[in-house]
């Protein structure tokens, strides 16, 4: 398989699930303000949509949508427990899960990046993104991962959207079991190692 990703965007996610799977992957760096690949092809024959992850099967196709992608890892590697079995309860809770964080965080981490947008206009995405961050702190109480004590896929989802928070340099001490939380997700080796072959600078 290959993983189109460029250092520190959401394809972030998938790389960890890649590692937490154990599965073979070769990477291919993007230029996202280029629309190019290191070799200067055009990415965007490959990925007309011009984001990233996308993931190259070994039968050439391509598949693209973080939160999709990465239920196809987990499902590749059952053992590894990255998600619960297909059609179960537990699983539509992940489903959840993603959704919650593609469209809640994900989303409204979006405009934030955006060198053009007023500041007024940041902090309204900002406060509405810190809102969403309290539930999550909420529901994290008792519990070592997003589903309780297993890692899945939505926690190295749920990890790459706080390793933006740094960036934006949000203040999240109001929030200890968030901030216990990415701290855990942060210690895990495969994420170590998934920072480390992006070239990003150690979370937490």
């Amino acid at each position: 398989m290959k993983l189109y990703y460029s250092p520190g965007a959401c394809s972030l996610s998938p790389h960890i699930a890649l590692l937490e799977a154990g599965l073979p992957y070769d990477l291919v760096k993007v230029d996202l303000r280029a629309k190019t690949l290191e070799n200067g092809d055009d990415y965007l024959k490959v990925n007309p949509k011009g984001q990233v992850p996308a993931l190259g099967l070994p039968s050439g196709e391509i598949v693209t949508e973080g939160p999709v992608i990465v239920q196809m890892i987990a499902d590749q590697a059952k053992d590894k427990g990255l998600a619960p079995a297909r059609d179960s309860g537990e699983r539509y809770k992940l489903l959840e899960w993603l959704n919650f964080i593609t469209s809640e965080l994900h989303k409204n981490f979006g405009p934030m990046f955006s060198p053009v947008l007023a500041d007024e206009a940041k902090a309204f995405f900002k406060d509405r993104v810190m809102g969403k961050f309290k539930y999550i702190d909420s529901q994290l109480a008792g519990r070592d991962y997003l589903m309780g004590s297993q890692f899945t896929v939505a926690d190295g989802y749920l990890f790459t959207i706080l390793t933006w928070v740094d960036r934006m340099k949000f203040d999240l001490s109001a929030m200890p079991n968030l901030v216990a939380y990415k701290n855990r997700v942060a210690a895990r080796p495969k994420v170590q190692e998934a920072l480390t072959k992006e070239g990003l600078m150690k979370a937490g």
